[in-house]
């Protein structure tokens, strides 16, 4: 089987040693505060200087995507070495990265025409596009082909969800996923907006009254897509994902452990850059996708 190099775009917020501990790559995104000075995530910027700015300035920063030569120069250096290609990115729902990588593609099959380069959509953000890249990484671990490992993240990944709820709804309004009007009133009623990521798309689930109440319906949502669609918490991988509110985290996570009857393994996969630009502090979710191999 040839080798390959399994590369993500940043936004998949998976922890470092994760990312070590089965060679991965990230492609970071960027991010600015005043349209002059551009940050590349987790290199020129951490997320706990994000959030740190957030709270004390009141801004609301803009990300900007990785270029075609990001992805142009750090796939070369693997094709040199003899290796082909494996790239997850961000929903194309939400960011032109995933097409920034297929231009690099097509840029370097003309350069290396044996190159074998294959770009997924993970149809998912954070923590959920997160844990399908791990799933990458236990295919190429089990001697899965490029090609057996594409064909089968294609399938899992549609069944990759995120159950969360945040905290403020200014970051969403001001991101233009939702309206000011919408934002204003949710504020002044301490409305939180529960949600899924499902398929490439954010889905209102409801809104409950309080922080504590929006948190336990986490768990609600969770355990309602496993009645409803007749699957087994033993079939599937869990994380948690979390931007500034630990304690909250591992209240949920509790939860969550007790509902499936097993630990969370996974250290929590912590909100960047990225998508914190969109939620801004205080998200709380839980992330899970069908094991590779069931």
């Amino acid at each position: 089987m040839d080798d390959y190099q399994i590369f993500s775009d940043s936004s998949c917020d998976t922890p470092k040693e994760l990312l070590d501990l089965h060679n991965i790559t990230l492609i970071p995104y960027y991010i600015t505060f005043d349209l002059e000075h551009y940050y590349k995530e987790n290199i020129e910027i951490s997320n706990e200087e994000f959030y740190l700015r957030l709270s004390q300035e009141k801004i609301f920063p803009k990300t900007s995507l990785p270029s075609i030569m990001d992805y142009f120069h750090a796939f070369e250096k693997e094709i040199v070495k003899g290796k082909d290609i494996l790239c997850l990115c961000l929903t194309q729902k939400f960011s032109g990265s995933y097409q920034a990588a297929v231009n690099a593609r097509e840029l370097l099959i003309e350069k290396y025409p044996d190159a074998r380069i294959s770009i997924l959509d993970s149809i998912q953000a954070t923590a959920g596009q997160g844990i399908l890249l791990l799933q990458a990484a236990y295919l190429k671990e089990a001697g899965y082909s490029l090609e057996e490992n594409v064909k089968r993240l294609d399938i899992i990944k549609k069944e990759a969800r995120i159950m969360f709820t945040v905290d403020t709804l200014e970051y969403l309004a001001k991101g233009g996923r939702i309206g000011k009007v919408a934002s204003l009133a949710g504020t002044m009623l301490n409305i939180k907006p529960m949600i899924q990521l499902k398929d490439a798309e954010l889905i209102p689930y409801s809104n409950v009254r309080g922080r504590k109440k929006s948190l336990d319906k986490i768990l609600f949502m969770t355990e309602e897509y496993f009645t409803d669609n007749n699957v087994r918490y033993d079939d599937y991988d869990f994380c948690m994902a979390n931007a500034t509110t630990m304690d909250d985290t591992r209240a949920v996570q509790a939860q969550l452990e007790n509902l499936i009857g097993r630990p969370v393994t996974y250290p929590v996969f912590q909100i960047g850059v990225t998508i914190g630009t969109y939620t801004g502090p205080g998200p709380v979710g839980v992330c899970f996708v069908r094991k590779f191999d069931r």
